[in-house]
């Protein structure tokens, strides 16, 4: 992992990389030790879950993120507008963070994309809700 910590993070501050890679750390141990029925990233988890839903009712947690979608302008903008409005609900909603493309990966060069928060929490919270998290450590 340290490998791919240096390499995917070449071109970002290192501020933001110790966050992030603190960030995905903290995560994965999480993911190794709570059952993804027992698991919760915030205290607003059913409501993100509920409008992640409703403002991407195509997204499937089992398919790979297609990072291309994600951020071309029309990516981009859905994004900004949906995560926008938990500005003032979830601390460093916008802050960068790593996520996993696929919930049957570990966090590997080729199977993350730097995203914002808010976009690890909507992702991972519909794996863990359709019992996706635990994926890569169960197979």
């Amino acid at each position: 992992m340290h490998r791919f910590i240096l390499l995917a993070f070449r071109r970002l501050t290192l501020p933001l990389i110790s966050t992030a890679v603190e960030h995905l750390m903290t995560y994965w141990a999480i993911l190794e030790k709570v059952k993804g029925s027992q698991l919760r990233l915030t205290k607003m988890d059913d409501e993100i879950y509920e409008s992640f839903k409703k403002e991407f009712p195509d997204f499937d947690p089992a398919a790979t993120i297609n990072e291309d979608d994600m951020k071309s302008k029309a990516g981009k903008e859905k994004w900004r507008n949906w995560v926008n409005q938990f500005e003032k609900k979830i601390e460093d909603f916008n802050f960068g963070t790593i996520i996993r493309t696929r919930a049957d990966a570990e966090y590997d060069q080729d199977t993350t994309i730097f995203g914002v928060r808010m976009q690890f929490y909507a992702v991972e919270i519909a794996r863990y809700v359709t019992s996706l998290a635990l994926k890569s450590r169960l197979g």
